[in-house]
């Protein structure tokens, strides 16, 4: 597993020393990860976290674009806050979900993993690993008009499809949870 980059001071963050729960891991997703997690959970559902929002903030040169053409892929970028889904990691394979999680999620390290307190549809409110982005880093996009950023979206294509299917598809998913008139529903409306 790779060294855990955490920033303390992030807000609502659970446990500064960011240790992985043995059992009852939840993992926040506002991307691809809601409508592809790529790891087996025993429960999903909606859920709400505070003090971010999610935005195309970061390039992508490996997944979604190249260094030639990159694209743009979500972040969670700091204030607001963000819909998204929580997944509920089996207890018997938590190690293997964050071995997963951190080689999907990180092979830039673009992100810093936390654990945040996130809210469950159902009322709850857990503790969850998610991946915000680190504003420092060299991948990290600053704001930028949809004109612009359509443009990019459009030209860029990497290992695991284009940008555009990447947009769309968060889109559609979004629209599923019932969440509509976003900056990104603009952007896909542009292509």
């Amino acid at each position: 597993m790779k060294k855990i980059d955490f920033t303390p001071g992030l807000p609502q963050v659970a446990n500064p020393k960011f240790s992985i729960p043995k059992t009852n891991l939840w993992v926040f997703g506002y991307g691809s990860l809601m409508w592809n997690p790529g790891f087996s959970h025993t429960d999903s559902q909606p859920a709400r976290i505070y003090g971010f929002h999610r935005r195309l903030c970061l390039w992508s040169t490996q997944y979604r674009g190249s260094i030639a053409r990159p694209g743009l892929i979500l972040g969670l970028d700091r204030g607001g806050s963000c819909r998204g889904m929580a997944f509920r990691a089996h207890d018997h394979n938590i190690k293997h979900t964050v071995s997963y999680l951190f080689d999907r999620e990180m092979i830039t390290e673009a992100y810093n993993p936390i654990i945040i307190s996130i809210h469950l549809q159902c009322g709850e409110v857990v503790n969850a690993l998610t991946f915000v982005s680190k504003t420092g880093h060299p991948n990290y996009a600053q704001r930028m008009d949809i004109k612009e950023a359509v443009s990019l979206i459009r030209n860029a294509k990497g290992p695991r499809g284009t940008n555009v299917e990447y947009i769309l598809n968060t889109v559609d998913y979004l629209n599923a949870l019932g969440i509509r008139n976003t900056e990104l529903h603009r952007i896909a409306a542009a292509l």
